[in-house]
């Protein structure tokens, strides 16, 4: 596909736009100017904000200009949730998330392909600015009538709690950054989610008030499975792109689990594969299901943009070698903590014998089941078949002094860890 917005669609990256029409001229006039903001609610960004870096990537490939925008003061003051106030963070915190998630920005967008990316923090502008000229210079073109009518506000307004001004003010300030970058950059792009459209048009709106121009906004859908669920939460925890608040290893783990239903979908969006391969891909999950190639090429494409090349190789190795098809010594000490801290365990020494091991670890229920499982050549520790069930844990068998991998038949696995005096 030579038009990038028709390749947008197809990747399931479009909800809406201001004016297609006109956005689709724009864009094969080219290049334009375009930006994302990213707001430090958290000291990560998450799956939902990778969608975002995803679309900016493909309109960078394409030859247009993209802006990363870190929001250093929106971040001070949070965008409305529809249900409750936000708990405002420090400065000092907020100054802190602004550094992690600038950084990660950049390593998601920073490529050898397209013109290279500029960072911006809002704050840089927004703190120069008197509440007189605030209130003078921007707020006298907003509507309070207009404002409103945004869902997360109207929610809002309903309940009993309602809405702080300082929330209320949000979109003033989404707006103002948006006039900022059109007045500075050329920007005439904004993007979002979804539910992002009533603050990206209100800077649509306040560029035409104020300087007489012409902007476009285009937001993604919410990404959901096939039962119209949210993606991007795991057990009620969100899918982080911090390695140390989401390993690397459950990283990938959860893109592996992604239903048959939902893979293909998430392949467009979350992937640079083509037409061609993404229908390979396909045909796969209807004829070879249990292969599972497309949650593979998934998960490796996605934990390869976010944690890099080496990261996969070694979390690919740890998933293979858990389940006996490579070898655990091999994996470096960071990657085997991540793969077997969700494993059941329990605490053992060296000297345990392959029962004690078994019970201690919750793979037997008693001593004569552990036997039993031993006897029956089902034991094994780090891939060794256990033979004798007097056989004893050394210490090398814990493997960089942490753990040691146990298994009772083939699926059933444990994490042996190394009792601490």
């Amino acid at each position: 596909m030579t038009d990038i917005l028709d390749e947008l669609t197809w990747r399931g990256l479009v909800a809406q736009t201001t004016d297609e029409s006109a956005l689709r001229q724009a864009l094969a006039d080219g290049p334009i100017t375009v930006y994302c903001g990213f707001d430090p609610t958290a000291p990560s960004l998450h799956f939902g904000n990778l969608v975002q870096l995803i679309l900016l990537r493909h309109l960078q490939r394409a030859g247009h200009q993209v802006i990363g925008l870190v929001g250093g003061s929106t971040g001070l003051i949070g965008d409305p949730r529809p249900t409750s106030e936000r708990v405002l963070k420090t400065k000092e915190q907020t100054a802190q998330d602004v550094e992690r998630i600038a950084a990660q920005v950049r390593r998601i967008l920073t490529s050898k392909e397209g013109a290279e990316p500029v960072f911006v923090n809002n704050l840089d502008w927004t703190a120069p600015i008197s509440a007189l000229d605030f209130l003078r210079d921007y707020g006298k073109h907003f509507r309070v009538n207009q404002m409103i009518k945004k869902d997360a506000v109207a929610a809002r307004l309903g309940s009993e709690q309602g809405i702080s001004y300082t929330e209320f003010s949000y979109q003033i300030l989404q707006a103002l950054d948006y006039l900022h970058l059109y007045r500075e950059h050329g920007c005439t792009l904004q993007t979002g989610a979804q539910d992002q459209w009533g603050n990206i048009t209100a800077g649509v709106d306040l560029i035409h008030r104020v300087d007489g121009g012409s902007a476009h906004a285009l937001t993604t859908p919410l990404i959901t499975d096939s039962q119209g669920r949210k993606f991007g939460k795991s057990e009620g925890n969100a899918v982080w792109l911090d390695p140390t608040m989401t390993s690397p290893y459950a990283f990938y783990q959860y893109w592996l689990g992604v239903e048959d239903a939902s893979v293909v979908a998430l392949l467009k969006t979350f992937t640079d594969r083509g037409q061609e391969e993404i229908a390979e891909l396909e045909r796969q999950v209807a004829e070879e299901p249990y292969r599972r190639a497309a949650q593979r090429a998934l998960a490796a494409d996605v934990t390869t943009l976010v944690h890099g090349a080496d990261a996969t190789e070694q979390v690919v190795a740890a998933s293979e070698a858990l389940f006996g098809k490579g070898d655990l010594r091999t994996l470096g000490a960071d990657t085997l903590r991540d793969a077997t801290d969700e494993l059941p365990g329990g605490e053992v020494a060296p000297g345990d014998t392959i029962v004690d091991v078994l019970v201690a670890t919750g793979l037997v229920e008693s001593r004569n089941a552990a036997r039993r499982a031993v006897a029956d050549g089902a034991a094994s520790v780090n891939g060794v078949k256990i033979a004798d069930s007097e056989a004893a844990l050394a210490p090398e068998d814990f493997l960089h002094g942490q753990v040691a991998v146990v298994r009772r038949g083939k699926k059933n696995l444990a994490a042996a860890r190394l009792a601490r005096a």
